[in-house]
């Protein structure tokens, strides 16, 4: 039996559009969530209090901060402007700056909450970005020299191809005027924009392209969901809460070449189980990364007063199957530290790693002049609550390469040499903030430190109060036998024995009768 739960119709505007906010203010999620009371009288009741709060069900405290979770989360867009477009047609090392970081306010909200009668819940969770003007380096109108994905992603893909076929794409190419480097704005190169080539691929090749009428980087989020995943509840079995039973009707993926990197691990990337441990094996399962990542302990810290558990990406993350053999799977590959991901990408030549290149092989790095690899800009992290696992900050960030070089047959190429070259950064990342984050620490942090405070005050008055009844006993127990004492008077005569005479003289008149004598 399912049991469904209807959701408002969603709003299909392009980026520009705001979802509505989520029932109630995240000060009431997170008391109703999280609430507290009179101190627990034994040491598993919070414990306890905790596994009811945040298992996935409509009668739970937590269920409308799952639902739609009140953390802003924002997506920062790092594009790579190509400086010497002419130069890489002729052989030389392409040369790229950085430029943005253009910013969207990323919104979430889950649909088609659907429960099961296995213990798990499905649901779709659409997103939409707007543009934040005053947190961006720069507007959506500013020209960007890329790669044509188009053009160079397809005529790789043509390489093994009869020269027949090669001629054939480079002639329908100079028909519609396509070269190897474009020059667009921002928001054309993110949300797409149309071209007589894409139009006729879609008119006599219908399915061929996974986009319908405008090509973008990031055309296929906005407005979108990312898939229909199935997630267990926790409420008949704790141990798996959050954890994906499937995604899209899938137990495992068909893109890779071995059941291990097939495999659906971790949770849906948004909220862990509770009670962790540095052991923990933080994984969860990215579709747009077409595979689950694990994150690895780190170290404890703080995030602004709560306690967290830091983890970060191994350096192994994205390393080729002769760095990492369990990586093995996720090939043909290049140097390490970079994914291929046209095996989930149409054949595209594609592949995802970290920003800049950063924990991958430096010839990568050497490629192309620009790189600037540093951990503190480009690492990933998640820093989580251990006791409740709801993440209080998190980035992620993830590099998109495309690999380019002269093919023959296809004149657009030019004498292009082999290379890996980068088009875009980027990085989603929310943080706890505001009323959240305070009424989150006053619940969780503040009020639990009360209790402990109070009950070992509680303590210490109950031990005092013991000590006190047992001097005042012991001085009642010595008063009493005191006056019990004094009560008894000083000591009598001795009674007369059968020996002693009846009269007895005394001793001081007995000498004055002798003295008058």
């Amino acid at each position: 039996m399912k049991h469904r739960l209807r959701a408002g119709p969603l709003n299909t505007g392009r980026s520009k559009t705001k979802m509505k906010q989520p029932h109630g203010t995240a000060k009431t999620l997170v008391r109703r969530a999280f609430p507290v009371g009179r101190p627990h009288v034994g040491r598993n009741e919070p414990a306890k209090s905790t596994v009811e709060n945040v298992r996935i069900n409509p009668s739970s405290l937590s269920f409308e901060m799952w639902k739609e979770i009140p953390i802003p989360f924002y997506l920062s867009v790092h594009l790579f402007n190509v400086l010497n477009p002419d130069e890489v047609l002729k052989g030389e090392k392409p040369r790229v700056e950085e430029r943005g970081p253009y910013v969207y306010r990323e919104y979430r909200q889950k649909q088609n909450i659907t429960f099961h009668d296995n213990d798990t819940v499905s649901f779709l969770e659409y997103r939409t970005f707007e543009f934040q003007p005053h947190m961006s380096h720069g507007s959506e109108t500013d020209y960007i020299v890329m790669p044509n994905v188009l053009v160079l992603g397809s005529s790789v893909m043509m390489e093994h191809k009869p020269m027949s076929m090669k001629l054939l794409m480079s002639l329908s190419f100079s028909m519609f005027g396509q070269r190897a480097f474009l020059n667009r704005t921002v928001g054309e190169i993110m949300w797409g924009y149309s071209d007589p080539l894409i139009d006729l691929l879609n008119k006599y090749f219908p399915g061929l392209m996974p986009f319908k009428d405008k090509f973008g980087l990031f055309a296929q989020l906005n407005n979108s969901n990312s898939g229909l995943f199935n997630v267990f509840t926790g409420v008949k079995d704790f141990s798996k809460i959050h954890l994906v039973d499937r995604w899209n009707g899938k137990t495992k993926l068909n893109f890779w070449n071995s059941d291990q990197c097939n495999m659906i691990n971790g949770t849906s990337g948004q909220m862990w189980a509770p009670f962790m441990t540095p052991d923990y094996n933080l994984q969860f399962y990215s579709p747009e990364a077409c595979r689950s990542l694990s994150f690895k302990y780190e170290k404890s810290g703080e995030f602004k007063g709560i306690p967290t558990f830091r983890f970060v990406a191994p350096d192994t993350l994205f390393a080729n199957g002769s760095v990492y053999p369990p990586n093995e799977g996720f090939c043909p590959c290049l140097e390490s530290g970079i994914q291929n991901m046209s095996a989930c990408q149409l054949n595209a030549p594609m592949f995802l790693s970290q920003p800049h290149f950063f924990n991958a092989d430096p010839v990568l790095v050497e490629s192309v002049t620009g790189l600037h690899p540093n951990k503190d800009e480009h690492s990933l992290f998640l820093e989580v609550h251990p006791v409740t696992g709801i993440p209080m900050n998190c980035s992620v960030k993830l590099q998109i390469s495309l690999y380019m070089k002269s093919i023959p047959g296809i004149g657009q190429t030019g004498k292009i040499n082999p290379v890996v070259l980068p088009l875009v950064w980027f990085e989603e990342r929310g943080a706890m903030e505001g009323q959240t984050l305070s009424v989150f620490y006053t619940r969780l942090v503040l009020m639990p430190k009360l209790i402990q405070y109070l009950q070992y005050v509680l303590n210490a008055v109950g031990c005092l109060f013991i000590i006190i009844t047992l001097i005042l006993v012991i001085r009642n127990q010595r008063t009493s036998g005191s006056d019990l004492h004094q009560g008894l008077g000083p000591p009598s005569d001795p009674l007369p024995s059968s020996q002693t005479p009846l009269l007895q003289e005394d001793p001081q008149d007995g000498q004055t009768a002798r003295s008058k004598s």
